[in-house]
């Protein structure tokens, strides 16, 4: 390369086509390419190799802020050393991404605190960074109160359409909701919806005997337990709770960064 290209008109036909950080990195690259005696196919493929580079990292900031994740709740700070051994490998499986692309689905079950929420968003926040996979976290009661407005406007279709954008949702905390009759339809509706088609990942703290507290219909707490099992990875959270683990450590470290004023109060004999 021993020429350079009119840049003014090369950069509107790049912006013209969106490509505009090919249009902000030209000149740097252009000269380093005259230096180096590039070859054209070299000088584009920079370029090329820069804009996807942006756009992908771009993309990646996009999923992250429409996926409504917790920011605190990553892999770095999840105390994997708590999980029992098997759970722990198990984990590192799902990672890889694959069961998104079977459309399985992952059922967290344990008592409150035992690090279930916060392992399913660790794992969303990696499928997002790792695989470019989006993500949506939600409380259940809110995604049915969202369903049941949808349903109330005639725009429960529009509604579901637009939950489908997203291959994996992360459903927190389903067994704190008892909803009624209606509000039971449309959870139903949804799980149907996405059953063999996309994924969800489900924390609840009541196992699949007692979820008839939320479906109150045996036949249709079958027919929902039938369809997120079909296939799934079930997820066992025992031992004692992390949330309490974490905060008698950070109580004990207050204390003993605490000075001792033992001698307060007490009168200096004379």
């Amino acid at each position: 390369m021993n020429q350079k290209a009119e840049p003014d008109t090369l950069i509107a036909l790049l912006k013209t086509f969106r490509l505009t950080t090919m249009a902000g990195e030209l000149e740097t690259v252009e000269n380093r390419a005259m230096e180096e005696n590039w070859s054209y196919r070299q000088y584009l493929q920079e370029l090329c190799g820069i804009e996807a580079t942006v756009r992908h990292q771009r993309k990646l900031e996009r999923l992250l802020k429409s996926s409504g994740l917790p920011e605190g709740k990553t892999l770095a700070n999840f105390d994997q050393k708590r999980l029992p051994l098997k759970l722990r490998t198990h984990l590192a499986s799902l990672l890889e991404g694959h069961f998104v692309q079977r459309n399985e689905n992952i059922l967290a079950f344990g008592l409150p605190g035992r690090g279930k929420t916060h392992c399913l968003c660790a794992l969303g926040r990696e499928l997002i960074l790792r695989h470019g996979i989006s993500v949506l976290f939600i409380p259940t009661f809110k995604l049915v109160q969202q369903l049941l407005a949808a349903k109330r406007d005639l725009a429960l279709e529009k509604q579901l359409a637009r939950l489908d954008r997203y291959q994996v949702i992360i459903l927190d905390d389903i067994g704190y909701v008892q909803q009624s009759r209606e509000e039971m339809e449309v959870l139903f509706t949804f799980f149907a919806e996405r059953y063999e088609r996309k994924s969800l990942m489900i924390t609840s703290n009541l196992v699949f005997s007692q979820w008839e507290r939320i479906f109150h219909d045996p036949m249709t707490t079958m027919a929902a337990i039938d369809r997120l099992v079909h296939h799934s990875h079930i997820l066992e959270f025992g031992g004692a709770s992390q949330r309490a683990a974490v905060a008698s450590k950070a109580k004990s470290k207050t204390a003993s960064k605490t000075p001792a004023n033992r001698n307060v109060g007490k009168k200096k004999n004379p």
